[in-house]
């Protein structure tokens, strides 16, 4: 088994995951920069409105998607509704999509276009660097497991269970973001309209959630699913009908 003691607090009360999660951010900024430095049809002032609008979006959505999915425990504890800990992954993505997405509507931002371009960066920022914060931190952990590569968390302020062996699932997501961002940089530019790159990464992911989560801990949401995996498979239906009706194959220009 694979022990993990380093101390989820960082410094002055400040989790390596909230650390992470902004080195995220740069992350996908720094890339989006370096897609106009390359030649992308967009300005810096445009990205980084993008970016004020939809890391906040981002932020609300994921906290309230986290408060419904524990809806019973925030009923008795109204006060940390609002400002306390808890994020879901899916809130941030869709919140931060959509708020991008109304921002286009009063700009002359084309989102499909901006979509395709941040879908390789999301999912790095989300599956690989946001994941490391994870194993630090202890949240998003799997099941009981005999296995060696089980993860053990041994610090008392950790968010895993302590002393006891489960799937490293933040490691098993980690890997799966690697290989779709390899995945998504060979098929960009081989898919019109603007958008669906964006729309396959977005069904890869959910296509993995609904797997992965049967190794997670979670509250049962609906039919004994978790709320990702329910929310999984929601979007996983939009995009591939999405991606049958509109999507085509085109030659990668020389």
């Amino acid at each position: 088994m694979i022990e993990i003691g380093i101390n989820p607090i960082a410094f002055l009360g400040i989790r390596w995951y909230g650390i992470f999660i902004a080195l995220a951010i740069i992350w996908i900024i720094l890339w989006m920069v370096w897609q106009v430095r390359r030649g992308a049809n967009l300005s810096y002032e445009t990205i980084f409105t993008a970016a004020l609008v939809g890391i906040p979006s981002g932020i609300v959505v994921s906290r309230l998607l986290h408060v419904i999915d524990l809806w019973d425990y925030y009923m008795q504890n109204p006060g940390q509704i609002i400002g306390g800990g808890g994020l879901t992954a899916y809130g941030a993505i869709l919140g931060a999509a959509l708020g991008v997405w109304i921002y286009s509507k009063f700009s002359k931002l084309q989102f499909g276009y901006f979509a395709d371009l941040v879908a390789p960066a999301v999912i790095v920022g989300q599956a690989v660097i946001g994941r490391i914060g994870c194993t630090i931190n202890g949240c998003c952990y799997g099941v009981e497991t005999s296995l060696p590569w089980g993860i053990v968390y041994t610090h008392p302020d950790s968010l895993g269970p302590l002393g006891v062996a489960v799937h490293p699932t933040q490691v098993y997501e980690l890997i799966f973001g690697l290989i779709v961002f390899g995945i998504l940089l060979k098929l960009r530019g081989r898919f019109k309209p603007d958008g669906s790159l964006f729309l396959v990464y977005l069904g890869l992911y959910s296509a993995w959630r609904i797997g992965i989560d049967f190794l997670r801990e979670g509250t049962p949401f609906l039919l004994g699913l978790h709320q990702a995996q329910v929310i999984a498979i929601i979007v996983l239906a939009i995009c591939v009908s999405l991606l049958a009706l509109r999507t085509r194959w085109v030659k990668m220009e020389e």
